[in-house]
């Protein structure tokens, strides 16, 4: 299974419907970016997944990534910066079964291939902070009463 591959399609949907402003996403659109980037079968419900989880949990992740971007708001970061930061951001809150490091790496690597000059570094800064978060949280475990 190619999960980058399917980051990418994730990455073009999301892309995709910030631009447009579409709302109505469905498997065919996921499917046709699938085509496009030659993503293995096995590969297509992660993509899938990704997408529906980005989307539906995107008010969150909204909120997350503005709460780290100092003296940015997210109508003023470049779409492909805000979009492979909200698919990342998707995985890190809510895919534990990824490693956030993994999840930041991956989003660097999106960044350097569809991004601006300054887009590794910038969603690095970001990024960086959000798994720290989590990790922080994850290190102090469950409250005892």
């Amino acid at each position: 299974m190619s999960r980058r591959l399917a980051r990418e399609t994730a990455l073009q949907v999301l892309f995709q419907r910030d631009l447009t402003k579409e709302t109505l996403i469905t498997a065919e659109i996921v499917d046709c970016w699938a085509a496009e980037f030659v993503v293995p079968e096995a590969s297509r419900p992660f993509a899938q997944s990704l997408v529906d989880g980005t989307i539906a949990h995107q008010e969150e992740i909204d909120q997350t990534i503005a709460s780290f971007a100092q003296d940015w708001t997210l109508s003023r970061m470049a779409n492909v910066d805000r979009n492979v930061m909200r698919l990342a951001t998707y995985e890190i809150l809510f895919c534990p079964e990824i490693p956030g490091r993994v999840t930041l790496n991956e989003a660097i690597e999106l960044a350097k291939r569809f991004g601006g000059e300054e887009s590794a570094k910038f969603v690095n800064g970001i990024l960086d902070r959000v798994v720290a978060s989590v990790s922080k949280v994850e290190q102090k475990g469950p409250i005892n009463k």
